[in-house]
């Protein structure tokens, strides 16, 4: 090969070289934003769980597959006298397939949907129930029921464990694929918040630790890739 020619080439792969890993770094973020209501040490209260994804190729996070969140240590979870309702009636009867004796909360996700060359925004409303035991491990089922672009329904489990501090419980949610339309990718979630409002089923710690009440959310997406995520909730 003569020299201008191998110079040219050795250009063009350094040039592409370049342009490779730009493309492979364009890697989907999370953040959490945890809230607790009323904020007062002992109480019984609400707990919201808002989390965020953002970038991803061209803008748009990977989809995501598990989403491990943990709990500060000494905030219970009381599930007695709820009752458990099995994910199968949720895809058959949607929200009313469950009654209100296993209802645990509600929520929202955003979505992006491809079509084509555009992206859409889906929004989809969400329960949470308790679904029925996996050994010694509570499960809580969570319902999102799209529209508009898609009427799609789906649901995911999450499995409640202990865990090791500064944390005390684990929650493993497992989120299947969700379709949109043919030969277009699975939808995004950009944001998902859910609130755990049932009477007496969340309680707020006796004492705060220095630095506040501490979560955590560590993400896996489509491709393999992963995401973490912390927030600490100040004492009151």
């Amino acid at each position: 090969m003569r020299a201008p020619a191998r110079a040219l080439l050795l250009a063009g792969l350094a040039i592409l070289g370049c342009a490779m890993p730009a493309a492979a770094q364009a890697a989907t973020e999370s953040s959490i934003r945890p809230s607790l209501l009323p904020d007062r040490l002992g109480a019984s209260a609400a707990l919201t769980l808002a989390l965020r994804y953002s970038g991803g190729e061209e803008g748009v996070p990977t989809p995501v597959r598990t989403i491990v969140v943990q709990l500060p240590a000494g905030l219970g979870i009381d599930l007695r006298g709820v009752r458990s309702c099995a994910a199968a009636r949720l895809r058959r009867q949607g929200a009313a397939g469950c009654g209100s004796g296993s209802l645990l909360g509600r929520g929202h996700a955003t979505l992006e949907v491809h079509a084509g060359s555009q992206t859409l925004p889906e929004q989809a409303a969400v329960w949470v129930f308790r679904g029925p035991d996996r050994g010694s491990s509570a499960t809580l089922e969570m319902l999102s029921q799209g529209y508009t672009p898609l009427d799609e329904r789906t649901i995911s489990t999450a499995v409640l464990a202990g865990d090791q501090g500064p944390h005390g419980l684990e929650l493993t949610v497992s989120i299947p694929p969700i379709p949109t339309l043919v030969y277009e990718p699975d939808a995004s979630v950009i944001s998902l918040s859910l609130t755990i409002s049932r009477a007496g089923a969340i309680a707020v710690p006796n004492s705060c630790p220095s630095g506040g009440f501490a979560f955590a959310a560590a993400s896996t997406f489509a491709d393999g890739s992963d995401a973490t995520a912390t927030a600490n909730v100040p004492c009151p």
